[in-house]
């Protein structure tokens, strides 16, 4: 992963807890790797989410927000629990970039 959407992976990292609060359209899976029988043992979960990075000005203001989609793969294993396993599918929201004038106000 290069550019944009890696700079978008980091910063999506940093706010984990937040993608996962406000996550959407949760889809269940059954495993069906040989390799994933312990790690996976009940399946996959894929969710949807959102969120925004800012764009700065030379002065270092904020301009306006860059909105973006992502897909979590969630996996929940043999002892019961839901660990995220990827954020992929990064894809930039062209026609939800927010100015900063609208979030002030």
């Amino acid at each position: 992963m290069k550019g944009a959407n890696a700079k978008a992976k980091a910063n999506a990292a940093q706010g984990i807890p937040e993608l996962i609060e406000i996550a959407t359209e949760k889809r269940h899976t059954e495993n069906s790797k040989k390799k994933h029988e312990k790690d996976a043992k009940y399946g996959w979960y894929r969710y949807e989410s959102r969120f925004a990075l800012p764009v700065y000005s030379e002065r270092r203001e904020v301009i306006r927000y860059n909105v973006y989609h992502v897909a979590m793969i969630i996996r929940h294993s043999e002892d019961g629990k839901k660990y995220l396993y990827d954020i992929m599918n990064i894809k930039k929201e062209t026609g939800s970039l927010f100015q900063s004038d609208d979030i002030t106000q």
